[in-house]
């Protein structure tokens, strides 16, 4: 989350004429994140969260994310709700931007968990999965193989000024990638559900929050998302306690396939390359209107080099 389209009290006021939200109270950015503009808007019947849609995210993809969230939270997933307009909308254009009103979650992210929020995450992960079911929409996942391709090719000209050698290893790692597997289990996946989209309350999870990159993709490739997002540590030691811990919490609720299983080392390897990508491209182009620094690349460059030196699952702690 971030601030990139400034909305004004005056903006404030046109808006909330369309909504039956009551008389608001409070109303801030949200300086968090690189995608989106986010605003906390409190009335006096609850807290909101008004998101416009910056970059990455297309109009046209927006029925799906927010019919999606509708979906979830109908078979029992937390995560936020698109308010509709008067009219029926669950999504408006604001300041020239598309933008929607979302209930606000309670609970608190998290910078550094511990196993036992890994466990809860697993958990969550292969419920959110099972949720997905039945969901009438389908969206491809732009941030696989092909997106790749073209963000190494958009970054490779200025790779090594971020670290030696960093164009090499993405050319040779994309090269490894030929190979991506195919017709693994599939449905509705999240493809970023970093800690800092995972709200807690009282040691428990109390939501699962952005969900603009969710797509239809392999369930495993969600799970080597996580594995990369949950089990390192700061110095880039992958913590198989963690690993494991996670794996483990998942396969109660949705039993790995052996095919999926043998397949993890590479999507473990092809989940570090689209952050390590998806962070170079903004790293080399930051937005000037940003309130927050883009994320440093290189994190998911010591997570790329250990992936490439797995040769078994087991060493995920499967």
């Amino acid at each position: 989350m971030a601030v990139y389209t400034d909305v004004s009290f005056e903006d404030l006021e046109k808006l909330l004429t369309g909504y039956d939200i009551g008389m608001p109270r409070s109303f801030k950015g949200i300086a968090e994140g690189v995608e989106n503009s986010n605003f906390h808007l409190q009335t006096d019947r609850g807290g909101y969260i008004l998101t416009l849609y910056e970059k990455r995210v297309s109009t046209g993809d927006l029925p799906f994310f927010l019919e999606l969230m509708e979906h979830l939270a109908k078979r029992g997933i937390a995560c936020p709700q698109p308010v509709r307009s008067k009219a029926g909308n669950n999504w408006i254009t604001l300041n020239g931007k598309p933008a929607a009103l979302l209930t606000f979650l309670d609970g608190v992210s998290l910078r550094k968990p511990e196993v036992s929020h890994c466990i809860h995450a697993g958990g969550a992960l292969a419920e959110m999965h099972a949720a997905g079911a039945g969901f009438k929409l389908s969206r491809q996942n732009s941030l696989s193989v092909a997106g790749w391709k073209k963000l190494a090719q958009d970054t490779q000209g200025k790779a090594d000024s971020v670290q030696a050698g960093l164009a090499a290893l993405i050319h040779a790692t994309l090269n490894e990638l030929e190979a991506w597997p195919q017709d693994l289990p599939a449905g509705i996946i999240h493809a970023d559900l970093f800690p800092d989209n995972v709200l807690f309350m009282d040691g428990k999870i109390s939501g699962l929050i952005d969900f603009y990159f969710a797509c239809n993709d392999a369930f495993a490739y969600d799970i080597a998302v996580m594995l990369n997002a949950w089990c390192f540590e700061q110095d880039g030691a992958y913590n198989i306690t963690k690993g494991k811990s996670f794996l483990s919490a998942y396969r109660q609720h949705r039993e790995l396939t052996a095919e999926e299983a043998a397949a993890l080392p590479i999507l473990a390897r092809g989940a570090a390359l689209r952050f390590l990508l998806t962070r170079l491209y903004d790293w080399l182009n930051p937005d000037p209107a940003a309130l927050v620094r883009p994320k440093d690349p290189r994190d998911y460059v010591k997570r790329l080099r250990f992936h490439r030196n797995v040769r078994n699952p087991s060493e995920y702690g499967l």
